[in-house]
């Protein structure tokens, strides 16, 4: 770790100043550092020309060999930006967490992207409050995109402009999305996932399918795209994307409109206008 790095510089100072005031603003600074220094980081290791390894242990160690470069930059400065939080950096995990505060970080989200020379891949850091997501700092290098949110302050940004979700009324007008969340999941998500497009091809103007997921709720946040389905409960996307378009203005529930929260098992965001109708379209996957 290059700490002569005027980037790495600011980091450090700003994880510090949020240990000794630890109110949520200046935590998110703190997260916004890190995020944007392992990005750095990673930034450095990207090659849009790269052509991975044939086999999949290949592309494997490769995955790990991103998230261990990310974590050694970002981990030292978040814990030391909230001392006593818990840490989860495992990007394919879900579910509930325990009681308290807990760092949610995504060494590469769409990591697989990075390793293939595509440039949709990005850092994400969440501090989840008694399984509340209450500030999030999503950063796309490539792009020099950065996103942000605080729980309850009524807006979402991107590069510091607020953002809102879609005025769209109608789902026959929408752009919606999903993606497949991990690797090996059972053979009934990915019926769910299939019977879920042909609903949603049905009743949408255009259906996209990509990952990851963050970036995509970070478009519905930004009113770019309408609405963002996942069957699954991977924390690290759905966590920081959750935030984003909750802050927004838009709608977030499980796929049958029930209120959302980690322990869900499924997932919709969407601009308020078209979430009744994502609702009745997704009810037709059993």
């Amino acid at each position: 770790m290059d700490l002569s790095n005027p980037l790495m510089q600011t980091a450090e100072r700003l994880s510090t100043q949020a240990a000794a005031a630890p109110d949520d603003g200046g935590l998110l600074a703190a997260a916004v550092a890190a995020v944007r220094a392992a990005g750095a980081v990673m930034l450095a290791r990207f090659d849009a020309q790269a052509r991975t390894p044939d086999d999949l242990a290949g592309v494997v160690r490769a995955i790990h060999a991103n998230d261990d470069a990310s974590l050694a930059v970002a981990r030292r400065l978040l814990e030391r930006a909230r001392p006593g939080a818990g840490w989860v950096d495992d990007e394919l995990e879900g579910g509930a967490l325990p009681d308290g505060e807990w760092w949610v970080f995504d060494p590469v989200e769409g990591n697989v992207n990075h390793v293939h020379g595509q440039a949709e891949w990005g850092i994400s850091a969440t501090l989840v409050r008694d399984n509340q997501p209450v500030l999030t700092a999503v950063y796309e290098p490539v792009a020099d995109r950065l996103y942000t949110a605080v729980r309850g302050s009524g807006a979402a940004y991107e590069n510091g402009v607020p953002m809102r979700a879609s005025k769209k009324t109608e789902l026959k007008a929408a752009i919606v999305t999903t993606g497949q969340a991990r690797p090996g999941e059972t053979a009934d998500t990915y019926r769910r996932l299939g019977a879920s497009v042909t609903a949603m091809l049905n009743a949408a103007l255009v259906v996209r399918m990509t990952v990851p997921a963050t970036f995509q709720l970070g478009q519905v946040a930004a009113g770019q795209i309408d609405g963002f389905w996942q069957y699954s409960d991977v924390r690290s996307g759905l966590a920081a994307g959750a935030l984003l378009v909750a802050e927004a203005g838009g709608r977030v529930t499980d796929t049958r409109g029930n209120p959302w929260t980690l322990a869900s098992e499924d997932f919709l965001a969407s601009a308020p206008g078209v979430h009744r109708e994502a609702v009745q379209a997704l009810a037709q996957v059993a």
